[in-house]
């Protein structure tokens, strides 16, 4: 009887760690999940900043040759210490989520 219960213990302290993680820590695994939850009010999904949250802030149009322009570690720093009225997301998003979400914003000038 005891080793039956072993593995369902497991099973359930497993779950009940994943679900007292923070949103945004699941959120880091799926880069696109983090773009969604963090980028597409003010910078809309395609990136372009057409959303009405991101024509009235200005947002800036990601896939744009200014923003594509900046090195990786200005962009990673724009989104870690936020700029201008954009929010900083440094406590919010691991340093690795910051980097994966330079890489997604990399991508979305091909996904015209």
């Amino acid at each position: 009887m005891r080793r039956i219960f072993l593995p369902i213990t497991t099973g359930i302290a497993v779950c009940f760690v994943a679900l007292a993680l923070p949103s945004s820590v699941r959120a880091e695994g799926d880069t696109a999940k983090v773009y969604k939850t963090n980028c597409v009010l003010c910078h809309s999904a395609d990136g372009s900043g057409d959303s009405s949250s991101g024509k009235a802030l200005k947002a800036k149009d990601l896939r744009s040759p200014e923003v594509q322009g900046k090195t990786d570690e200005e962009l990673a720093e724009f989104i870690g210490k936020g700029k201008g009225k954009m929010p900083a997301f440094g406590q919010k998003l691991s340093a690795d989520a910051i980097k994966s979400l330079v890489a997604y914003i990399r991508e979305l000038p091909k996904k015209k």
